[in-house]
């Protein structure tokens, strides 16, 4: 079981995901595929068809701190405009859409997060929310008129005290997940605060010389009631996230190749864009 006992209601979904279903399959921002946007509530709808377990969303606001579905950073390449999502009023980015999938009689708009959740509210599907421990102090009250404590998973860089120190001090302990890059970041993390429901670490590693690829390493992340989860994805910069064993290893080579590694360490849970690859990968192994 993920997390604390303190904390047994709320990671009910978590645990009950992950005893049905070993790796969990993580989508990123949904499937994005001809005419349905990432972070977008069809892309969400897409991902479950395609077997994922959980949806990774990107959170941005705007100026005026309404909350959004969308990766800032890539306007420019998904809307057509030179400037930061963030420093636009919410009556602004309701005026833009994601050009290529716009058709006659359906402009697709970057959604808000809170209506695009709240589409989901009590099915098996949990969200993982990124890029947001900075905005916590206002988020955390839209996420709670939710009520969706048992469907959100928040992730954090593990060095962002604050944040999580604000997760500390807030009433509704939703379950976190703790980005860490080496074994002295996991033995920081506050495990035994009983304010702080944190159920799992997502693993970076550069390279195949990471402490990561020892299955000791993950062993003993279990031993501590933590969910190990892996970002199968290469950032745009090149960047791999996981040592290469990545989604354009899956399409240049194969799942097998790609994920069976990962898979065999023991890990909880992959993050890609390939949901229904993973998918099938997870049930020919079980088989």
């Amino acid at each position: 079981m993920f997390g604390g006992s303190a904390h047994t209601h709320v990671n009910e979904l978590l645990n009950g995901l992950a005893a049905a279903s070993k790796p969990l399959v993580v989508s990123h921002g949904g499937v994005a595929v001809g005419t349905f946007p990432p972070n977008t509530s069809a892309a969400v709808r897409l991902a479950l068809q395609s077997g994922a377990d959980v949806v990774k969303i990107d959170v941005s606001a705007s100026s005026d701190n309404i909350f959004y579905a969308f990766h800032d950073g890539f306007e420019a390449e998904r809307l057509g405009v030179d400037r930061n999502i963030q420093g636009l009023a919410a009556a602004d980015i309701a005026q833009l859409t994601y050009q290529w999938c716009d058709r006659p009689g359906r402009r697709a708009h970057v959604e808000r997060l809170a209506p695009l959740l709240a589409e989901f509210r009590g099915k098996p599907v949990m969200f993982a929310l990124d890029r947001s421990w900075w905005r916590w102090p206002t988020l955390l009250r839209v996420l709670d008129g939710l009520q969706m404590s048992d469907q959100i998973l928040l992730k954090v860089p593990s060095w962002e005290f604050a944040a999580i120190d604000a997760l500390r001090q807030h009433r509704t302990q939703y379950p976190v997940l703790a980005i860490c890059s080496t074994p002295e970041e996991v033995n920081g993390l506050p495990l035994h605060d009983r304010g702080v429901n944190m159920v799992g670490v997502e693993l970076i590693a550069h390279d195949t010389e990471s402490p990561w690829f020892d299955r000791a390493a993950l062993d003993g992340i279990h031993r501590q009631d933590l969910l190990v989860w892996i970002n199968s994805e290469t950032l745009t910069t090149g960047i791999p996230l996981f040592g290469g064993f990545d989604d354009e290893r899956v399409v240049m080579q194969s799942p097998t190749a790609a994920w069976s590694l990962l898979l065999d360490l023991g890990v909880d849970a992959v993050q890609t864009e390939l949901p229904w690859l993973l998918r099938e990968l997870r049930d020919v192994r079980r088989a």
